[in-house]
């Protein structure tokens, strides 16, 4: 359940120097944010943040941008950057809503986009809410760089389904996947996982993860 309305959570997050604000002003440079030019990774619906976190903690050389639609959420991320990770200056927070990612990127701006535990949206009705519908796909070719590429990770099987049905759909590359990450030897090597992964796998949840791309070849302008 998401947490809604909690006092002083908007303040927080315009205060706070993890969080930008007025993200669209930075269209096409990022770079300048960071004053560097490294990669930009994006995770969108991101949460509390460990994941993104941990990943930008160790690797130093790439820029990472967190995405998260509710402040109250978000509010918790910032809390815990600014608690254990006040020297990390390759991490930035953002509260948007993730269908707005082209007013904010550039195209061929983002490396990467990972997708974790996201809302699964059950009701065929809300399929174009996913995360990983064509609707989605689409709004990631806009602002991937063409070497970049899409990862993805769950419990839901339905949704994993629904995930793999969609990159085919689109045109996608779809470069690797598994039904079972953590009984997987190659592509749970150097995995991080979310809140929610931890929880769910400690349940006995087999989680599911895949990796894919969009075929640029194929795409006409």
């Amino acid at each position: 359940m998401r947490l809604r309305n909690i006092p002083g959570s908007r303040e927080a997050i315009a205060e706070s120097r993890f969080v930008i604000q007025n993200p669209e002003e930075f269209r096409g440079r990022w770079k300048e944010v960071f004053g560097n030019e490294h990669p930009l990774h994006i995770e969108v619906g991101m949460g509390k943040g460990r994941f993104l976190m941990e990943l930008a903690a160790g690797n130093p050389e790439i820029n990472y941008v967190g995405i998260e639609m509710y402040s109250s959420v978000l509010l918790r991320a910032v809390q815990k950057a600014e608690q254990d990770c006040e020297e990390l200056t390759n991490f930035r927070l953002i509260r948007m809503d993730a269908r707005d990612l082209m007013a904010v990127f550039a195209p061929e701006e983002v490396q990467r986009v990972y997708l974790n535990f996201s809302d699964p949206w059950p009701k065929d009705r809300h399929a174009k809410r996913r995360l990983t519908s064509r609707e989605f796909l689409a709004r990631y070719e806009g602002i991937l760089d063409h070497a970049g590429w899409v990862e993805f990770k769950t419990d839901n099987k339905d949704l994993f389904a629904f995930s793999l049905e969609s990159v085919k759909e689109k045109g996608w590359k779809l470069d690797a996947f598994t039904w079972d990450l953590h009984h997987d030897e190659v592509l749970n090597q150097g995995n991080i996982m979310t809140e929610y992964e931890e929880r769910f796998s400690s349940q006995g949840n087999a989680i599911c993860k895949l990796m894919a791309r969009p075929q640029w070849e194929l795409i006409k302008d």
